[in-house]
């Protein structure tokens, strides 16, 4: 849950509080951390794209999809709230161990 203590809300919008897209892309950044695979380091964000709002209160799901690429991994994260979708974020991993875990 996205609590109203947030340090961000007091000044992302004090009159109206916004969670911002950035620290939703951190959320999902974390969350790909914690589910990757094998031992990975983020190199790029191929995308994000926010579609919704996410405010104080509401509870931010993240769901994760990880595919295989030549290179290392892509993980797709699809996140929302309880009014609906709020971002669709592309992650570009790289392994650090060279597969091994």
């Amino acid at each position: 849950m996205i609590t109203p203590e947030e340090p961000v809300f007091a000044g992302h919008y004090p009159d109206f509080p916004i969670f911002p897209g950035v620290c939703v892309l951190e959320c999902a950044h974390q969350g790909a951390r914690v589910t990757a695979p094998e031992p990975v380091e983020l190199i790029a964000v191929d995308s994000a794209r926010f579609s919704g709002a996410v405010y104080p209160g509401d509870t931010l799901v993240i769901d994760l999809t990880w595919r295989r690429t030549e290179d290392g991994w892509q993980c797709r994260a699809a996140a929302a709230t309880g009014n609906g979708p709020a971002a669709s974020i592309r992650l570009r991993f790289a392994t650090t161990d060279g597969g091994a875990r």
